[in-house]
Parts: C-alpha cells; sequence; structure tokens
C-alpha cells in the first residue's frame, strides 16, 4: 500500500485526477481545495456545474476548516454511522468553488477506509470524491464495472482492491442545517 500511496500522492499533488477505491464505491478524486483539478473531474465526467461533488476527510477535527458553522449533532452522526455517510453542512470555506453548491453547501464525508485516510493524512488537504463514471451513466458497483472511458481519463488508477468483486453502494446523504435539523437526500 506504500507504493500506492505515494503515486496517489504524487498524482494529486501535481494536479492530477486519481480513481481510487473508497468505503463506497471507486471514486474520481483530486485536491478539494484545487479548481483546476476540480474542473478536469466536471470534464471527464461530462457533470454540470450546478450539481457539486463530494469532499472526504481523514478525520471529523478537520470539518472546522472547511465549514464555519458545524452543528454539535454533526459530531454524533458520523462517530455512530453504521454505513458511509456523507453529510451536506451549509457556509462551505476553503474549497474550490466548483466544489461548494450554488446555495453555499458542501457534502463532505468523514472517510473509514484505511488507503483514503493515510492518503488524506498525508496530502493534509480533502479530496474529490465522485463516483467513476460518466454523469447519467449507473455508478459502479466494484472496479470491474468502470468503464474505461474513465480510466484512460484519470492521471493514476490505484492499484488496490481492483479484483474485488463485492457489489458496493453510494454513501446515505443528509442535510443538515446549522440548527441541528436535517433530511435525508439519499438512503
Amino acid at each position: 500500500m506504500k507504493n500506492e500511496l505515494e503515486k496517489a500522492l504524487s498524482t494529486l499533488k501535481a494536479g492530477g485526477l486519481i480513481l481510487y477505491p473508497t468505503d463506497t464505491i471507486w471514486g474520481i478524486g483530486c485536491d478539494a481545495t484545487n479548481e483546476v483539478a476540480v474542473q478536469k473531474v466536471m470534464d471527464l465526467k461530462g457533470r454540470s456545474a450546478s450539481k457539486s461533488l463530494i469532499v472526504l476527510l481523514d478525520n471529523e477535527n478537520k470539518l472546522a476548516s472547511y465549514v464555519r458553522e458545524i452543528p454539535d449533532v454533526a459530531y454524533d452522526l458520523i462517530e455512530f454511522a453504521e454505513h458511509p455517510l456523507t453529510i451536506v453542512y451549509s457556509n462551505a470555506k476553503n474549497l474550490a468553488p466548483s466544489v461548494i453548491n450554488e446555495d453555499g453547501s458542501v457534502g463532505i464525508r468523514v472517510i473509514k477506509h484505511t488507503f483514503c485516510q493515510q492518503l488524506i493524512q498525508r496530502f493534509r488537504l480533502p479530496i474529490v470524491s465522485t463516483s467513476a463514471n460518466i454523469s447519467g451513466e449507473p455508478a459502479p458497483k466494484n472496479f470491474s464495472e468502470v468503464a474505461q472511458e474513465i480510466i484512460d481519463g484519470v492521471d493514476y488508477v490505484v492499484n488496490l482492491e481492483q479484483g474485488a468483486q463485492e457489489d458496493k453502494k453510494p454513501s446515505t446523504i443528509m442535510k443538515l442545517s446549522p440548527d441541528g435539523l436535517f433530511t435525508f437526500i439519499r438512503r
């Protein structure tokens, strides 16, 4: 894994795109603070700029660097979630403009996946995680379902978990308002 971390890290630092395994489905990732890199993701996916992207952090202590106001309940939701949970927070900051939704919100998942945690810890910045598919196409449940167009369109494909045949699914998405009220966007 050390070699894969080094290669993915150097790709991210250079503003490149990686294709990588996560705690959910395979993702296309880049530096979430680099607008040029984020635009490369949008172009590869053929994704509308009006659709925001999910950002991964390695631990909840870093939330305050990217969200102005974090409801206390967020920390409980993260700690006790039994499945991968992306929380949409209001008032995002310090991220590439294309990562932030038109209403100023951003979806952030605190990742519980060894490779991703180590990568983000070493990179010291959040990374984008969007499904490894062309916009409008089904999300791949495992690496074997990732389209060749996506594989060819990234700068580095992480050589871990490629043979796993487990059908994975995207995270649950919950919108959390500053007053602590929440609604489910995707279960």
